[in-house]
């Protein structure tokens, strides 16, 4: 079951509590959820709703001696992070204790080639019930869903393995003589996936459920100086920006996405790993979007490590989400500027009370990550329309980002959510 829902812990909660006490169904319950969630987001819904307050919950979070301290504990909850998945089912083997499992964020178990959902499916057998929550269930289509729905039933709905699903319902698309590099739909494919998730999926968008202030998304463009665009066009043509002391070069397509990426916002790494610094346009307009924002919190998101560090150093006050304390003191107000990478804030955390400004200062080309990072301050308990920013510089890959990749995969994951949506009505129905 997947709920696409900012409430979806402690609806999983209060399940997991009425399976352990009132039906007696499951004995053991383990959380799997990114690591700032792990440790700060799901203890947190506990001790915020007084049906949740008498469960017990032990963190299996940090050294391995933490660890197995923390699988001694006698608890109803467990929770761990999922970069130790693989850990806890090599330290349990056969004797895998818990017969509940819910993972937060159900997405990151996309890949069938990691480990952890690997090492999740050998233990999977021993699992009677077990909760996927997801916002994004098919980020980059719909050949993302194998992975997730055999954790759920073991292949009952989408098959026992990925290259039996993919042959059902894919043809081959991007390929050359010997590699196929992509793969797309078959006719007709998307709906009988769709009616194969019937009972076993299930979509509760927020705004469909809570009474959530308006998202609006801005545009913001920047035009660059005549020197830093030819710059820009000098690598995208040439791949290849020459310095003195280290090149900044880029190989590959990949590499020059991530190059033009960068040299958009003003810098870029050589070859030695070290920072060019190219142009202020971007940081500018920053500036601008700021004393817009007239005294009010504002949560940027950045791409790069050099673009948080150039933030930082124009603006002294602004705090890394990583450092201690920087959720809570956002909620209480005391961070006027709040950084984050979309990889480390874009999942699980509660950072609504905070402000209701999100600024893209780099956009990544992930679609799980940008709407997941948007919905950090979209989320019950948010009080005023949430504005999201969008710092593109014309006539650069920023627009194109945007424009041609999130876009396009957002509107076919919405499709898929519509289509779990309707099974809610049929089952209102029933």
């Amino acid at each position: 079951m997947i709920w696409a829902s900012a409430d979806k812990t402690v609806v999983s909660l209060t399940a997991a509590e009425k399976l352990l006490n009132d039906y007696f169904a499951v004995r053991k319950v383990l959380v799997i959820a990114p690591l700032k969630p792990a440790k700060e987001t799901w203890p947190a819904e506990i001790t915020k709703w007084d049906h949740l307050k008498h469960l017990t919950v032990s963190l299996i979070i940090g050294s391995q001696q933490e660890r197995l301290e923390g699988l001694q504990k006698d608890a109803d909850i467990y929770i761990i992070n999922r970069e130790n998945v693989v850990w806890l089912v090599e330290h349990y083997k056969s004797k895998w204790p818990f017969d509940m499992v819910i993972i937060d964020e159900l997405s990151s178990f996309k890949s069938s080639k990691a480990q952890r959902f690997r090492a999740l499916k050998k233990v999977r057998k021993y699992i009677s019930r077990i909760v996927g929550l997801t916002g994004t269930p098919a980020p980059n289509g719909l050949l993302d869903l194998w992975p997730e729905i055999y954790l759920l039933d073991e292949g009952k709905a989408l098959g026992r393995t990925l290259t039996g699903y993919r042959d059902t319902y894919f043809v081959p698309d991007k390929r050359n003589a010997v590699t196929i590099f992509s793969w797309k739909p078959k006719q007709d494919a998307e709906e009988l996936i769709y009616a194969k998730l019937n009972g076993l999926c299930i979509s509760m968008k927020s705004a469909d459920y809570l009474q959530l202030p308006e998202q609006l998304f801005l545009r913001r463009e920047v035009s660059l100086s005549d020197k830093a665009m030819n710059l820009y066009k000098t690598l995208e043509r040439d791949t290849l920006l020459p310095f003195a002391d280290g090149d900044i070069d880029a190989p590959t397509a990949a590499v020059l996405t991530n190059k033009l990426l960068q040299a958009a916002g003003g810098a870029a790494y050589d070859e030695n790993g070290n920072v060019k610094y190219l142009h202020d346009d971007k940081l500018e307009a920053l500036d601008q979007l700021i004393e817009e924002a007239n005294g009010q919190s504002v949560l940027i998101f950045y791409a790069f490590r050099h673009e948080r560090d150039r933030i930082m150093q124009r603006y002294p006050g602004a705090v890394d989400i990583k450092d201690d304390s920087a959720v809570t003191r956002w909620n209480n107000k005391e961070i006027p500027i709040l950084l984050a990478h979309p990889a480390s804030a874009g999942h699980g955390l509660n950072l609504q009370q905070g402000g209701h400004i999100i600024i893209w200062y780099g956009l990544p080309t992930s679609l799980e990550l940008y709407q997941q990072a948007n919905k950090r301050l979209h989320r019950m308990g948010q009080k005023e329309p949430v504005l999201i920013h969008h710092l593109l510089v014309r006539n650069t890959i920023d627009t194109r980002v945007l424009d041609d990749i999130l876009t396009p995969k957002e509107i076919r994951q919405n499709a898929l959510i519509e289509a779990l949506k309707a099974r809610i009505k049929e089952v209102s129905a029933k």
